[in-house]
C-alpha cells in the first residue's frame, strides 16, 4: 500500500489532506462497471502520464541514470550476458524454450528489462500515492498486453502446437474469439461451463429453504453429526456474487466442513435484483440480515446467533450490528466474523487510486436509470485488475493454443454473475467516497447512526495476502474499527482462495499458511514482518475459535425449520438459479 511506515500508520480520518487520494477499491469497481460497462478505459489516466513525465523532468539525473541502466542491460541481453529472469510466480515463461533457445531467451530478457526500466522511471518520478498507482496500473496493462507470450510468432508453446496441428489450433481459437467478443463482458472465457451445475455438483450440501421474502431465501443445512453446538452460525454472503462460494464442490465447501465440525449452519441466498428491485438499498439489506438472524434464533431456540459475513455482505452486516448496538440489542449477536471485507477503505490499492467523484456521480446516475449494476460488467472490472491471470492467460489458451478453457469450480462461480440493486450501489459509493465507517455516526442505517467501535462482540477477521480486491491492510485496519476482542488472520491466498481453503486439500495443504494476531493494533506492515507463519489451512483455527463461542453440545435437530418457519424447498433454493 504505502511506501513508508509512517504513512501506513495513519488512517484516512487522520489524514484529511489525503482524502481525495484515498478512494476505495469498492467505489471504483462499482463505478467503472456502470460507466464503462466493465472496460478498462477508465483505468487509463492521461493526467497520470503527464505528471510522471513532469516528475522525471524535475529529476533529470535520475531519468538519465535509469535510461542508461536500461541501455546497459539491453547490451548485456544482446551479448548473452544478462542474468534477467522472470519472477518466481510468473507462469508465462515456464516453457523451457525461454531459457534454452538463444533467440527466445533474448526476447524474454529484453521484455523483462523494459518492464524493470519503466518501473524504475515511475519510482524516480517522485509522484504522490494516487498518481503513482495510476501510472503503474496503466503501464503494467500496456506491458502485460505486449508480453511476447501473447503473440503466436514469439510463444514457443503456440509455435509447437501450430506445427503439430497444422494451424488447426488457430482456426479453433478464431471460433473461440468470435464467440467471446460478441458476448459481455467481451473477454476470453475462463471456464468450461458445461462441466458444472448448481444443485448438481455445486451447492449440494443437504438442506432446506426455511424462509423466503422478496430480498432473500434463508437456507438451513441438515446436521452432519448426532450432536451440534447450541449457538447457530448464519452466513451473510456477498451481494455482488451468488452465495455458493461458501458451498462450492464437495470436499471444498466451507459449509459442508463446518457441519462436520458440529456446527448448526444457515446461509442467506440473495435475490438477483432487476430493474423492479432497483429501490433495494442499504437499509433493505441490513433489515434483511436482521430478519434472517431472527428466523435463525427462532428455529434454534437461541437468543444469540454467530454471524459470518463475506466481502460486501460484511459491510451490510456491520451496519446491521451497528444498528443493534445503537438500540441496545447487540446481545442478539454472539460473534462477528468478517471475511475479506474492507470497512476502512482508505488507499485500497490500485483500484482505489483510479477513482474520482465525477466517475462515481456518473455511475450512480446511470445505475439509477437502469435500476441495477450489471454483474457481467463487474466481472470485467475484476478481470482487468489481474490481467495476466484473468485475461491474457486465456487469450493464449483459448485463442492461440485453440484449447477449451479449464473446468474449475471457482471460475464457474465467478462467471455466474448477479446484478447489484441501484439503491445499494448508491449507498456503497456514498460510504466509500467519505470512508464513512472511520468516522462514528457518519453512516446512518435504519434510522440510527453507526459506530463500529460500539460493536462489542468478539470478532474474527480473515484476509488474503494476495487479495487484489480487498488489500489485506484494509481488512486489518477494518478489524481495528470494531470494539470487543479481535482476532485477525492473514492467509497466503487471494480474495476467493482465502475462503475456499479446506484443510488437507490435495496439492494445496503444503502451500497453505497463515498468520494470526489477537491484538491487531500495530501498523500492519510491522506486524506481518514479525508474525509467526503457521502451516496449513486457517479453517481449523476458525473452528476452534468458533467452538469456544458456540455454547454446549446438544442433540442435533431431526427436522429442519419450525412451525413458524417451515421447510418449503430443498437447498440450494430458487434464488440462486435466477440469471
Amino acid at each position: 500500500m504505502d511506501t513508508t511506515t509512517s504513512q501506513t500508520a495513519r488512517s484516512s480520518h487522520q489524514e484529511p489532506g489525503l482524502r481525495l487520494a484515498a478512494r476505495s477499491g469498492l467505489e471504483v469497481m462499482l463505478s467503472d462497471a456502470v460507466v464503462e460497462g466493465g472496460g478498462v478505459g477508465r483505468f487509463i489516466k492521461p493526467r497520470a502520464a503527464g505528471r510522471t513525465i513532469a516528475g522525471l523532468a524535475r529529476h533529470p539525473r535520475r531519468a538519465v541514470s535509469d535510461v542508461g541502466s536500461f541501455g546497459s542491460e539491453l547490451a548485456r541481453v544482446a551479448t548473452g550476458r544478462s542474468a534477467a529472469r522472470p519472477g518466481k510466480g510468473d507462469r508465462r515463461f515456464a516453457d523451457r524454450a525461454w531459457q534454452d533457445n538463444w533467440l527466445l531467451r533474448r526476447v524474454m530478457q529484453s521484455y523483462l528489462a523494459t518492464c524493470q526500466a519503466v518501473d524504475r522511471l515511475i519510482s524516480d518520478a517522485g509522484l504522490d500515492w494516487q498518481t503513482e498507482r495510476q501510472a503503474r496500473f496503466a503501464a503494467s496493462n500496456v506491458l502485460d498486453a505486449l508480453a511476447p507470450t501473447n503473440f503466436p510468432w514469439s510463444n514457443p508453446a503456440v509455435l509447437k502446437e501450430s506445427i503439430d496441428a497444422g494451424g488447426a489450433n488457430l482456426v479453433r481459437g478464431g471460433r473461440h474469439f468470435l464467440h467471446d467478443v460478441t458476448r459481455p463482458p467481451h473477454l476470453p472465457a475462463s471456464v468450461d461451463v458445461t462441466k458444472f451445475e448448481v444443485g448438481g455438483n455445486l451447492a449440494v450440501t443437504p438442506g432446506s429453504v426455511v424462509s423466503r421474502n422478496e430480498v432473500f431465501e434463508l437456507i438451513q443445512y441438515r446436521p452432519a453429526t448426532d450432536e451440534v453446538y447450541e449457538v447457530p452460525l448464519l452466513f451473510v454472503p456477498p451481494t455482488i456474487n451468488k452465495y455458493y462460494i461458501l458451498d462450492i464442490s464437495p470436499g471444498r465447501s466451507m459449509i459442508e466442513w463446518l457441519l462436520e465440525q458440529q456446527q448448526q449452519v444457515f446461509t442467506i441466498s440473495w435475490r438477483n435484483p432487476d430493474a423492479a428491485q432497483g429501490h433495494f438499498d442499504l437499509d433493505t439489506y441490513a433489515q434483511a440480515v436482521l430478519e434472517a438472524r431472527d428466523a435463525v434464533a427462532e428455529i434454534t431456540g437461541q437468543h444469540a446467533v454467530n454471524v459470518n459475513a463475506a466481502c460486501s455482505g460484511g459491510i451490510i452486516t456491520a451496519c446491521a450490528l451497528g444498528h443493534l448496538a445503537a438500540i441496545g440489542e447487540q446481545d442478539k449477536v454472539a460473534t462477528l466474523t468478517m471475511m475479506v471485507c474492507a470497512l476502512d477503505q482508505a488507499r485500497m490499492g490500485t483500484a482505489g487510486a483510479v477513482a474520482s467523484k465525477e466517475l462515481a456521480a456518473a455511475a450512480v446516475a446511470e445505475s439509477a436509470r437502469k435500476g441495477y449494476v450489471d454483474g457481467r460488467a463487474l466481472a470485467g472490472v475484476f478481470a482487468w485488475l489481474r490481467p495476466n491471470d484473468l485475461v491474457w492467460n486465456y487469450v493464449v489458451n483459448n485463442y492461440l493454443l485453440g484449447k477449451d478453457p479449464p473446468a474449475f469450480d471457482i471460475l464457474y462461480w465467478n462467471q455466474d454473475t448477479v446484478r447489484l440493486a441501484a439503491g445499494l450501489h448508491r449507498d456503497f459509493i456514498r460510504i466509500a467516497l467519505g470512508n464513512g465507517f472511520t468516522q462514528p455516526g457518519t453512516v446512518e442505517v435504519l434510522g440510527t447512526p453507526v459506530d463500529l467501535g460500539a460493536i462489542a462482540v468478539d470478532s474474527y477477521a480473515i484476509a488474503g495476502l494476495n487479495d487484489h480486491i480487498v488489500p489485506w491492510q484494509n481488512a486489518y485496519h477494518s478489524a481495528q474499527l470494531l470494539g470487543g476482542t479481535k482476532r485477525f488472520v492473514l492467509s497466503t491466498s487471494g480474495h476467493i482462495q482465502a475462503l475456499v481453503n479446506p484443510p488437507g486439500a490435495a496439492g494445496s495443504e503444503s502451500r497453505a499458511s497463515y498468520r494470526v494476531t489477537d491484538d491487531p493494533a500495530d501498523v500492519p506492515e510491522n506486524w506481518v514482518a514479525n508474525a509467526d507463519i503457521r502451516r496449513g489451512s486457517w479453517w481449523p483455527d476458525y473452528r476452534n475459535w468458533l467452538t469456544q463461542r458456540a455454547g454446549e453440545l446438544m442433540p442435533a435437530p431431526k427436522t429442519l425449520g419450525s412451525r413458524k418457519h417451515k421447510a418449503t424447498a430443498k437447498a440450494p433454493g430458487s434464488y440462486v438459479h435466477a440469471g
